[in-house]
């Protein structure tokens, strides 16, 4: 049996209290955190290929949270989670409709942020099914390439021979035996 390996949940914000109050919440819950103080040290790692969301303070020093989602659009297998110490109406609608999955001001409950990162795991669950789904159609089709004539099977030329055969003659060659019965 593969081992599974434990959903990523990496934590960006620029203050320490909160990665580390963070970092041990998600341990516990049975999550691996990364926890990173700044979006551009976030932004150097690697995309991961396991179930994983990102929780996103909304105020950072380098590059905002707004922003880092804009560069992460793609990246559909990873939904964000906001939390923020001030954010208003207009910021939540702009996140919300560029696809975030939840928008927390802080302080919020353990077991709000925890519900919202379940949630967000099994949309990434979802969506790194969906995508091995049509890498194997893409692999499938790739492997599908055109056949060779000359490497027909019989079955394959004989229904190419009775075809030739219509064309050129007006009928087919199971009625060539009939058509000389008939005459």
């Amino acid at each position: 049996m593969i081992p599974q390996i434990a959903p990523i949940v990496f934590v960006v914000d620029d203050d320490v209290s909160v990665r580390e109050s963070l970092e041990s919440l998600i341990r516990c819950a049975g999550w691996q955190p990364e926890t990173f103080a700044s979006a551009n040290d976030f932004l150097a790692r690697k995309r991961v290929d396991v179930p994983s969301c990102l929780v996103l303070d909304l105020s950072l020093p380098d590059l905002g949270g707004l922003d880092v989602q804009k560069r992460v659009v793609d990246r559909v297998e990873m939904p964000i989670i906001f939390i923020t110490g001030h954010g208003d109406v207009p910021m939540t609608v702009q996140a919300m409709k560029a696809g975030a999955v939840e928008f927390l001001t802080k302080p919020f409950g353990d077991d709000v942020l925890l519900e919202a990162i379940e949630q967000a795991i099994e949309r990434s669950r979802a969506a790194l099914g969906q995508e091995a789904r049509i890498s194997a159609l893409r692999e499938r089709y790739a492997s599908l390439t055109p056949r060779d004539p000359g490497r027909l099977g019989p079955a394959e030329q004989a229904g190419r021979r009775g075809a030739r055969h219509e064309r050129d003659h007006g009928q087919s060659p199971s009625r060539k035996g009939h058509a000389k019965d008939a005459g």
